[in-house]
């Protein structure tokens, strides 16, 4: 039976776009997602140290910075007499674009010498990444023997390993082994080490030029929580920078390790906004990157149309494991990443990107913005919605894209097209943010557009509100008969500060959010408990999603609901400090207190980026930033009491400045410091 393998307890290090994914005691077996991927290839698929034919015994492992991870073991088959464990081997593995490298170290406490040998089992199957998701083993390749170590080759990869030192052995050319015999000295390490290097000729996404691409705050707040998230946050972050082949000098964020390690459109404008506070440089080289391949033509087949952002993108068809469907390399079957690139290029234009970059990208933002009006909405209705017209791509195409993520609260999916209400707050805020640039910039059309943003408010208040007991809501979206599809979801806490509510409906989304039924203690859940498709590990039916529950945090302390987004914010912090805070991609959604720490969803991925970029939100949530670097200005209006105590940030960014700030626990500014040419309200 193939079951789509868990990824919960391995242990991961990547350095885009590579990854090496292991068990937690370093060894990398032929089983499930373990192994080396470059890109969407595995190109190992075992790496299992013994050592005098006994494999360590574990006893620490864990991340040791970005790209690396540690496991130290035991070696009681070579140890001297006695109930204290003297001989111990640190296994280092680290992780750069393109290559492996571990360090094998042996130390002693015994009395005299210990002579060893350690033989490292491998193997390469250049696994698809696809097959893999869904359970599939690969077929080890044949090693072959080269001047200095051994190789691999196949259509779309070269793999090359070294081992200085090492003899190899052949004699199972698919299983080769390298072999190191070592004399371990009391008090003296003795290490040996192994490399492995990797080329993908025909990648879409390559490693990020280097150099910083925004900041590295120094926090330090009441909370310990809040600065162990954001340092681990950050180091993941590093760990994804990404850049396509096709726009080789522009940086974003791959969506997420293993299974989505490439350029996502919606997952990569949502992690470069959340990244705003701490520079513009990412927002810049993601939005290039997605305008380097905006559609330009009506494809059914690849979902494309003129003006439209792109989903994904792949080396090859991606097949989705579920009849004939599957997705071309580039794909287009996303309603949203469109208003997203509106909203992103306007909030970095606010947070001080430089106007000429602004500039540059503004013909990209007219076509994003016509692709709303003449495709966006197929049927004329006024909202924004979409439909798999070619039958084999996403039925579901907003960021909850599973099958049955949109649903009634009696369990019964809803049939497309689909009209999604986040949707339509992106699209509402999309075109006031347009027409704000497009004033700006002495562009004509921004008044059609606040026309258009006015009449689509009215008319998501006439269809979207629906009511139960316990008083109104917006439903999750529209269906093919415009009927309002009734379950109760977080994507609500989206349409908070986006303008397309007025406060009183605000404050009832506000109140429906901080309920028990969506507030798990840990985060938002996808899905009410009172519907009747709730499921606590539903991947988008129940589950809590990192990034959802802070941008919920985000619209509530905008629109002046302080108190629940502390609330939500506390319970990220939670579960992060239960994660080692590295929060992956979603966690489960039984109620805090219920179970012992946050539950896994075990096939979810981590790092994240937009999980981990949300740390930054949480970070500036409660500052009440609202930055206008056009205009000159920077509001600053902490909530009161601070969320997380004393709070002191080092190191934001603003107009390319350093942002410092200082709150005390009450919530009071002590101090706001920056260069930029800023007037502070």
């Amino acid at each position: 039976m193939e079951l789509q393998p868990l990824l919960h307890d391995l242990l991961a290090a990547t350095m885009a776009p590579t990854q090496a994914w292991s068990g937690h005691d370093g060894q990398i077996r032929a089983v499930g997602a373990q192994g080396v991927y470059q890109g969407d290839l595995r190109v190992l698929s075992q790496a299992v140290l013994t050592v005098d034919g006994h494999e360590p015994e574990p006893v620490a492992a864990g991340p040791d910075g970005p790209g690396v991870i540690q496991a130290v073991s035991l070696l009681r088959s070579v140890d001297e007499p006695g109930a204290d464990p003297t001989v111990r081997l640190r296994r280092t593995r680290t992780v750069t674009p393109g290559a492996v490298r571990e360090r094998l170290e042996v130390t002693t406490g015994t009395a005299a010498p210990v002579d060893l040998t350690l033989t490292l089992t491998l193997a390469c199957d250049l696994a698809e990444m696809e097959p893999v998701k869904a359970g599939r083993t690969g077929r080890p390749q044949v090693a072959h023997l080269t001047d200095d170590g051994l190789a691999w080759s196949g259509a779309d990869a070269a793999v090359h390993v070294t081992a200085p030192g090492a003899l190899i052995g052949l004699e199972d050319p698919r299983h080769p082994e390298l072999s190191w015999r070592m004399t371990a000295a009391p008090g003296v390490a003795t290490t040996v080490t192994w490399e492995l290097g990797a080329r993908t000729p025909q990648a879409v996404v390559v490693a990020g030029p280097q150099g910083a691409t925004w900041s590295t705050p120094e926090v330090t707040s009441d909370d310990r929580r809040l600065p162990a998230l954001v340092g681990q946050a950050l180091d993941d972050l590093s760990t994804l920078r990404m850049s396509a082949a096709f726009a080789p000098t522009d940086v974003f964020l791959a969506a997420g390790a293993p299974w989505f390690f490439t350029l996502f459109g919606r997952d990569s404008l949502w992690a470069a906004r959340m990244m705003l506070p701490l520079g513009t440089e990412l927002a810049a080289g993601t939005l290039r990157t997605l305008a380097a391949r905006q559609g330009t033509v009506v494809d059914v087949e690849t979902a494309e149309q003129p003006g439209k952002i792109l989903h994904e993108v792949r080396s090859k068809p991606l097949p989705l494991g579920d009849g004939d469907r599957v997705l071309p390399p580039l794909y287009y079957g996303t309603v949203d990443a469109t208003p997203l690139f509106v909203c992103l290029l306007h909030d970095a234009w606010r947070w001080g990107m430089p106007a000429e970059e602004v500039s540059a990208l503004l013909p990209a933002m007219e076509a994003a913005l016509g692709w709303m009006r003449d495709h966006g909405d197929a049927d004329g209705d006024g909202f924004l919605e979409y439909l798999d017209e070619g039958g084999r791509g996403l039925a579901n195409q907003g960021w909850k894209d599973s099958g049955d993520s949109v649903q009634w609260r009696d369990g019964r999916l809803a049939t497309g097209p689909i009209a999604l209400c986040e949707v339509q707050a992106y699209a509402h805020e999309a075109a006031r943010a347009g027409a704000d640039l497009l004033d700006a910039f002495g562009r004509p059309g921004a008044e059609a557009w606040r026309a258009w943003a006015a009449d689509l408010a009215v008319r998501f208040r006439e269809s979207f509100w629906v009511t139960d007991d316990e008083g109104a809501y917006p439903a999750i979206a529209l269906d093919a008969d415009k009927k309002p599809v009734d379950t109760l979801t977080s994507n609500i806490g989206h349409l908070l500060g986006t303008g397309l509510l007025d406060a009183q409906e605000e404050a009832e989304v506000a109140r429906r959010l901080g309920s028990a039924s969506l507030d798990s203690g840990y985060g938002l859940r996808t899905l009410s408990t009172g519907a009747d498709g709730y499921w606590p590990l539903r991947y988008h039916g129940g589950a809590v999603w990192t990034h959802d529950t802070a941008i919920a945090v985000a619209g509530l302390a905008r629109s002046g609901h302080t108190a629940v987004a502390a609330a939500l914010a506390e319970g990220l912090l939670a579960a992060g400090s239960e994660v080692g805070y590295r929060l992956p991609e979603l966690h489960g959604g039984d109620a805090r207190g219920t179970v012992p720490s946050a539950v896994p969803y075990p096939a979810a991925c981590r790092p994240q980026a937009w999980s981990a970029a949300s740390a930054v939100v949480l970070l500036v949530s409660g500052l009440g930033l609202v930055p206008d670097v056009p205009g000159g200005t920077l509001q600053v209006s902490p909530t009161t009491p601070s969320p997380f105590g004393a709070t002191r940030i080092r190191g934001l960014r603003i107009a390319g400045h350093a942002l410092d700030i200082e709150v005390d626990a009450a919530g009071h500014l002590v101090e706001v410091r920056t260069q930029a040419p800023l007037g502070l309200r």
